[in-house]
């Protein structure tokens, strides 16, 4: 378990300690007893918040003809399937380095393999099945890009820790410590030894210190 009372009283004060910006929380994660060379020990997994960690998550689809419309109006950048197959690598590189998630028409993900596999893949941002990102044709994706503002990646596949925005002093301190409680409780049931699996657990702020809740 969480110390939840200094948890709560270290987001309550980090909250009042502003810098002339909005600092980050971060969560961090140490874990133990997992051997991340077998690939059913590695983490992996996409955790929806109950509130929006504070920062807009950027998106873009990449669709077929009979989800454009909807497209240009639900995500940040929408590319139609005949403007995305022309695309050089640079223009990829371009855009994957302005978005944080991409959705992924489910009928033509091998042609979105082919124009984008080798510059997402590597980092992590080809549209994935398990945050919800490949989508059926013509399924309606105002939903799915409200569930995505509040998606948080949580991974550790080379080294034992993984790190998490939780929040930021520019959204409640409440809302903050509702993530953290609902983001642990969600991670402890995607462990194989559950609870026994975490070494340790720090929270901190972009120019702070951490402090140890576990």
């Amino acid at each position: 378990m969480l110390d939840d009372k200094k948890l709560t009283d270290f987001v309550y004060a980090m909250h009042e300690d502003k810098k002339g910006f909005s600092q980050s929380f971060d969560i961090i994660f140490a874990f133990k007893d997992l051997n991340l060379k077998n690939p059913s020990d590695q983490i992996e997994f996409f955790a929806t918040l109950p509130h929006n960690p504070g920062k807009k998550t950027a998106i873009c689809a990449l669709v077929g003809p009979e989800m454009i419309d909807d497209a240009k109006v639900a995500v940040d950048l929408a590319l139609p399937q005949v403007e995305f197959e022309k695309m050089d690598k640079k223009a990829v590189r371009k855009i994957a380095r302005q978005y944080d998630y991409f959705l992924g028409q489910a009928n033509i993900m091998p042609k979105i393999a082919a124009s984008f596999g080798r510059v997402l893949g590597p980092r992590g941002k080809m549209p994935n099945p398990k945050a919800g990102c490949i989508i059926p044709p013509k399924a309606p994706l105002k939903p799915i890009v409200e569930r995505l503002q509040r998606t948080v990646k949580v991974s550790a596949k080379k080294a034992p820790t993984a790190a998490v925005r939780v929040g930021t002093q520019g959204i409640p301190a409440g809302h903050v410590i509702e993530n953290i409680r609902n983001l642990y409780e969600q991670l402890i049931h995607q462990l194989p030894k559950e609870e026994n699996n975490i070494k340790a657990v720090y929270l901190k702020v972009t120019m702070g210190h951490p402090v140890r809740l576990k």
